[in-house]
C-alpha cells in the first residue's frame, strides 16, 4: 500500500498576495498624493512615504508572526486584550499622554510614533466576541444571558472611543458586534431592537450639537456648505470628475495640490480616482472584494465555532472600513475619518490591518490542515477497507 503523507505546511498564497499588491499599490499612492505635502511641510518629498514603508515593514513581521501564532490560544488572552483595551484608551484620557490632531485626541505618542489605541480595540472586541459568543451558543437564542452580556463591554469601548471623539470608529465596532451576534445565532428580533436603540441614541447624540449635525448631514449638500463641512467632498468630486474613466495619469493630480485635505490619508481614493481613473478604483475593490469573499470563505469552512466567529469578524471589520470610507469619498455617507485599509496613509490602521490578516491566514492554515489530515485519514480507511474485503473474499474462496 502506497503511503499517502498529509501537507504539513500550508499558506494562503491567495490571501497573502492579495495583501501584498494592496500594500505595495498603497505605498506608490501614498508617494503621489503627498509628495507635495511633504516637500512644503518637511522638505522632503519622500517624508510620508518614508514613514509608510517603514510601518509596511514592522507590520510585514506582525503578518508572520500572527499567521504563525495559534488563533486558538486568543481564548486563553482574551480577558488581557480586553484588559489592555480599557487601558489604552483610559491612556488617551490622561493630560500629557493623549496626543491632539485637528481638535481630536486620538492619539498617543511613542518615541515618534503615533498609535491610535481605537484601532487595536477593533482587533480587541471581536477576538472577545468571538470567544465569549463561541461559548454561549446552548443559549444564544437568550437575550439577558445569552446576547446582551458581551455588547456591555462593546458599549463601553463605544463611549470611551466617543470621547475622543472618534464616531466612524465606535460605529464600526458596534456593526461588528451586532454581526458577530447574528453569525453567533441571535435571533433577528433581539438585533433588530438594539440596532432600533443604538439608531435612536445616536440621532439624539448628533442632534445636541449643530456641528455634528452639519458635519453627519454635510455629505447630502455639500454645495451649499463649500466653504464650511462640505468643502472636502467638493474637493473630492472635484477629483474624480477630473479622473474620469483612465484617469488623468500616475502623479498627474491637481487636488493633491493643496486643494484636497487629508488627500494621502482619509481620501486616497480620490486621489487614485483622479489619476487611473474609474479602473483603477475598479481595480482596487476588485482585490478587496476578492480578500473578503478569502475572508467568509475561511471563516465558513473552519469547524471551530470560535475560529469561525473570528473570521467573520476581521472581514467584517475591513469590508465596513472599506465601505466608511469609499462612501464618505463619493458623498454617500458622512465623512467620519475612516482610512481605507492597506491604501490610506496611517501606520496603526495599516499594522492593526496586517495583524488581522494574519489572524485570519492562521485560520485559514489550520482549517486546510484540519481538512487534508481528514482526507488523509478518510483515504487511509478507504485503502484499508478494501484490503479487508480483498482478504475477506479470498478467505471465502
Amino acid at each position: 500500500m502506497e503511503q499517502i503523507k498529509p501537507k504539513k505546511l500550508y499558506i494562503d498564497w491567495y490571501l497573502i498576495g492579495s495583501i501584498t499588491f494592496l500594500a505595495l499599490f498603497g505605498l506608490v499612492m501614498i508617494y503621489s498624493a503627498s509628495f507635495v505635502q511633504g516637500y512644503e511641510h518637511y522638505n522632503n518629498i519622500t517624508h510620508f512615504f518614508d514613514r509608510q514603508l517603514q510601518w509596511l515593514i514592522i507590520s510585514s513581521f506582525l503578518f508572520i508572526f500572527f499567521m504563525f501564532f495559534p488563533y486558538r490560544h486568543y481564548r486563553k488572552l482574551s480577558p488581557f486584550i480586553v484588559g489592555g483595551s480599557f487601558l489604552l484608551l483610559l491612556l488617551i484620557l490622561i493630560p500629557g499622554v493623549g496626543y491632539e490632531v485637528n481638535g481630536a485626541t486620538r492619539w498617543i505618542n511613542i518615541a515618534g510614533f503615533t498609535l491610535q489605541p481605537s484601532e487595536f480595540v477593533k482587533i480587541g472586541s471581536i477576538i472577545y466576541l468571538a470567544y465569549v459568543y463561541s461559548r454561549k451558543q446552548a443559549y444564544i437564542n437568550k437575550f439577558f444571558t445569552g446576547v446582551m452580556p458581551p455588547l456591555i463591554v462593546v458599549i463601553v469601548f463605544f463611549f470611551l472611543i466617543m470621547m475622543q471623539p472618534d464616531l466612524g470608529t465606535a460605529t464600526s465596532i458596534v456593526l461588528v458586534a451586532g454581526l458577530i451576534a447574528f453569525c453567533s445565532g441571535a435571533r433577528m428580533i433581539h438585533l433588530i431592537s438594539l440596532g432600533s436603540l443604538a439608531t435612536w441614541a445616536l440621532y439624539h447624540y448628533a442632534n445636541s450639537a449643530p456641528y455634528r449635525l452639519n458635519r453627519l448631514l454635510g455629505h447630502r449638500n455639500p454645495f451649499e456648505l463649500e466653504q464650511t463641512d462640505g468643502f472636502q467632498l467638493v474637493q473630492s468630486y472635484i477629483a474624480i470628475a477630473h479622473g474620469g474613466v483612465s484617469g488623468a495619469g500616475l502623479g498627474q493630480s491637481v487636488q493633491k495640490l493643496f486643494y484636497l485635505p487629508e488627500a494621502h490619508t482619509d481620501f486616497i481614493l480620490a486621489i487614485i480616482s483622479e489619476e487611473l481613473g474609474l479602473l483603477g478604483i475598479a481595480a482596487v475593490f476588485f482585490v478587496m472584494f476578492f480578500i473578503i469573499g478569502r475572508g467568509v470563505l475561511i471563516g465558513a469552512r473552519c469547524r471551530d465555532t470560535f475560529g469561525s466567529l473570528l473570521a467573520f469578524g476581521l472581514v467584517f471589520q475591513l469590508a465596513i472600513q472599506m465601505i466608511f470610507n469609499a462612501g464618505a469619498v463619493n458623498g454617500i455617507l458622512p465623512i467620519t475619518g475612516i482610512p481605507f485599509p492597506f491604501l490610506s496613509y496611517g501606520g496603526s490602521s495599516l499594522m492593526i490591518t496586517f495583524i488581522s490578516m494574519g489572524i485570519l491566514a492562521n485560520i485559514s492554515r489550520k482549517t486546510e490542515r484540519e481538512r487534508q489530515e481528514s482526507s488523509y485519514d478518510d483515504e487511509i480507511k478507504e485503502e484499508y477497507n478494501e484490503i479487508i474485503g480483498s482478504a475477506s473474499a479470498s478467505y471465502s474462496k
